[in-house]
């Protein structure tokens, strides 16, 4: 084990993509001594287990079971289950451990998981912007937090130290730490996440629903924009569900305001404003530029995807002429 490690013993709950992924990457860079994990269900716990040491050092057959005596809990559920998950584990929290967790909704989790906090605990809400469209224990991978932004809510009253520590651990996995309040955090992700991943459902959902457009005709002809609005539309229906119901408030705003902008698009086409359509374009594009400047994304083609080889066709031999 690394005698740099942040954290003794490390409790993950839930071994879906995030949750699997913070346990790998506790392992790879020595963050934590020990890692323990748990799921709801057996058949992950089982598939965890024969993933081996790479993934954890014991599986636990509950979530009381994996926090009892853990310096740091993560529960790593959709957001609709984080307050039955604190209420289950609350009895078996040692004093002076931190429990967090990894949802991308603050306010709501904070509300949930509040009441089941002892008092000898800290609880500090946190939210690591990353992920892919997979799920399940086989999804996850130790890099998947290297140079993304984790973002840590602290509840009022929340020892410094404790803070510290937590960044410490998120650093240690190669995440960007940044500190918010849970409410401000969930305006910022309702709008660079929650309506991304709605609009991209709604659009995948119409084109589905087209009856002159046949199935084949959207899987064959999928150019890039709708190509990659289907990844997206393919994360796990459970956990957006809940993000959804549990940043209602945030979203309506952010989705009111989009629906202000596309109003202004769909005038512009209609009178054929192609300059209000250009400079629209033209600042979106920056946007862009950006997140690729401060390396949040690849600068190459196509999202950095390989193109396929070109095929090569055989050489055509000449005619052979004849010596008659």
């Amino acid at each position: 084990m690394s005698d740099n490690a942040v954290i003794d013993r490390l409790a993950v709950i839930g071994c879906g993509l995030i949750g699997g992924s913070v346990a790998r990457a506790a392992k790879a860079s020595g963050a934590a001594k020990t890692v323990i994990v748990t799921d709801r269900s057996p058949q992950v716990r089982q598939r965890v287990r024969e993933i081996g040491a790479s993934f954890a050092d014991q599986v636990a057959e509950t979530a009381a079971e994996a926090a009892e005596n853990a310096d740091l809990v993560i529960i790593a559920v959709p957001v609709g289950a984080c307050g039955a998950v604190a209420s289950e584990i609350a009895a078996h929290l040692k004093d002076g451990a931190i429990l967090s967790d990894v949802g991308s909704v603050k306010s709501s989790v904070v509300r949930d998981m509040v009441p089941f906090v002892p008092p000898h605990v800290h609880f500090i809400p946190a939210h690591p912007v990353a992920g892919t469209e997979n799920s399940g224990p086989d999804a996850g991978f130790a890099e998947l937090f290297v140079n993304r932004w984790c973002i840590l809510t602290p509840v009022d009253g929340t020892a410094t130290p404790a803070t510290q520590t937590l960044q410490a651990f998120w650093e240690k996995l190669g995440a960007n730490v940044q500190l918010m309040t849970p409410e401000h955090h969930d305006l910022v992700l309702a709008i660079t996440s929650h309506l991304p991943h709605l609009i991209a459902y709604t659009i995948v959902g119409t084109a589905n629903d087209l009856g002159e457009v046949t199935e084949s005709e959207v899987l064959k002809f999928s150019a890039g924009g709708f190509r990659d609005f289907t990844r997206i539309a393919a994360s796990d229906p459970t956990m957006w569900r809940d993000v959804f119901l549990h940043n209602k408030k945030a979203v309506l705003e952010m989705l009111g305001t989009f629906k202000e902008d596309l109003a202004q698009l769909t005038r512009a086409i209609r009178r054929g404003d192609g300059d209000a359509l250009f400079n629209h374009f033209a600042k979106t594009r920056a946007i862009r530029r950006g997140i690729v400047d401060i390396g949040q994304d690849s600068a190459a083609p196509d999202f950095g995807r390989k193109p396929a080889p070109l095929p090569i066709a055989p050489i055509a031999r000449p005619y052979a002429m004849d010596d008659d």
